[in-house]
C-alpha cells in the first residue's frame, strides 16, 4: 500500500507556514504596548498592565462571525473587507458595556489554504483591529478538505476588552424622558444576508458593480466615537448603548431598556441607505418587518439625558459624525415602539 500523507489528504502544512509569513507584518501593525511576543506561538500574550490604573477591572468578551455575507464576498471575489465586519461585530458588542477593546483572535476555516487569500482576509481583520484600537494577537487557519469547497471559507472571531466595574453601562440608569440618539450605519453591515440572498435570487438581480460593492460595504466600528464621549472633558453620562445587529432596531434597542420603559422611535428621523431600501423592496417587506430585520441606517444607538444631547453632538462633530435624534424613552413594558 502506498503512503498516504497529510498533504495527500488535502492539508498542506507548508502552505500554512507560508500563510503565517504572509500575514506577519500586517498583524504586527495592530500591536499595542501590552502585546508580548509574536504570532506563531501556541497562545497570544497580553500584559495586564492595561489594568494597572483600575480599582476593579472587569474583562468583557464577545464572539461572532460574518454570516452568509461571506457567500457574496466569494461570489464577487472581494475578500479584503469581510475581516473588518468580523472585528466590528465583536468590538461593537463589547463596546456597549463601556469596555475598551484590548485584543482580538480570529478563526478561518477554508477549503484549500491559499496564502494570498488568507493574506487578504487577515489584512481586513487587521484593519478592523486598527479601527477598534485592539491588537490582533493570534488566530487559527484550518483547511477543511472534503467538507468545504476549495474556495469556500468561514470566519469567526473573539474580542476581549476591559471596563472599570463602577463604569459599566447596563441600562439601569435609563429614565423616562431620556433621548435615544443614533449613529449612522454604512449599509446592511453584517446582518440579514440570508434574506438578502434569497430576495436577490427571487428577483434575479445582478450584484456586480456599484450595487455589489454596496452589499459588501464593511460594518462600521464605533469605538473611536464612543471613546471620544468617554474622554470628553464634560464626561458625557451614557446611560445605555445598543449595537444594532440581527433583529434590527426593534430587537436590539429593547435589550438595554428597563422593563417599565419603552423606546418610542420616530421613523423618518434619519436617512435609510439606498441599498437597504432596495433589498426591502425586492423582499416586499412591510415596514415593521424591515425594522426588525435590518439596521435601517442606524448601526449604534445611545441613550442619554436630554441636557447632554448638544454635548454629544459637539463632541462627535470633529470626527465627522452626524448624530440623529431617534426618539424618547417613555413609560411602557421594555419594548421598542414606533411613532
Amino acid at each position: 500500500m502506498e503512503e498516504l500523507t497529510y498533504k495527500d489528504a488535502g492539508v498542506d502544512t507548508a502552505a500554512g507556514a507560508r500563510a503565517v509569513e504572509e500575514i506577519r507584518a500586517v498583524v504586527r501593525s495592530t500591536y499595542r504596548p501590552e502585546v508580548i511576543g509574536d504570532i506563531g506561538g501556541f497562545g497570544g500574550l497580553f500584559s495586564a498592565a492595561a489594568f494597572k490604573d483600575m480599582d476593579d477591572p472587569v474583562l468583557v468578551s464577545g464572539t461572532d462571525g460574518v454570516g452568509t455575507k461571506l457567500a457574496l464576498a466569494q461570489r464577487l471575489n472581494i475578500h479584503d473587507t469581510v475581516g473588518i465586519d468580523l472585528v466590528a461585530m465583536c468590538a461593537n458588542d463589547i463596546l456597549v458595556t463601556g469596555a475598551e477593546p484590548l485584543f482580538f483572535l480570529d478563526y478561518i476555516a477554508i477549503g484549500k489554504l491559499d496564502e494570498k487569500m488568507v493574506g487578504r482576509l487577515v489584512g481586513g481583520i487587521a484593519e478592523g483591529c486598527r479601527q477598534a484600537g485592539c491588537a490582533l494577537i493570534g488566530g487559527e487557519t484550518a483547511e477543511h478538505p472534503g467538507t468545504m469547497a476549495p474556495d469556500d471559507y468561514d470566519l469567526s472571531g473573539f474580542c476581549v476588552g476591559v471596563v472599570e466595574r463602577t463604569k459599566i453601562i447596563d441600562g439601569t440608569q435609563v429614565a423616562e424622558g431620556d433621548v435615544v440618539l443614533g449613529l449612522a450605519s454604512s449599509g446592511l453591515h453584517s446582518n440579514g444576508y440570508s434574506l438578502v440572498r434569497a430576495a436577490l435570487a427571487r428577483q434575479n438581480v445582478a450584484i456586480e458593480g456599484a450595487f455589489g460593492e454596496a452589499l459588501l460595504e464593511p460594518t462600521r466600528i464605533y469605538v473611536p466615537q464612543v471613546r471620544a464621549l468617554f474622554d470628553a472633558t464634560t464626561k458625557v453620562p451614557l446611560k445605555a448603548m445598543a449595537h444594532i445587529t440581527g433583529g434590527g432596531i426593534t430587537e436590539n434597542l429593547d435589550r438595554v431598556l428597563p422593563v417599565t420603559l419603552d423606546a418610542r422611535i420616530t421613523r423618518g428621523a434619519w436617512p435609510v441607505p439606498d441599498v437597504i431600501e432596495q433589498i426591502a423592496s425586492y423582499a416586499n417587506l412591510s415596514e415593521d418587518e424591515a425594522y426588525k430585520t435590518f439596521n435601517m441606517g442606524i448601526g449604534f444607538a445611545l441613550i442619554v439625558a436630554p441636557e447632554t444631547v448638544d454635548t454629544v453632538r459637539a463632541t462627535l462633530a470633529p470626527l465627522g459624525e452626524e448624530v440623529y435624534e431617534m426618539g424618547r424613552i417613555v413609560e411602557g413594558t421594555g419594548a421598542v415602539v414606533y411613532a
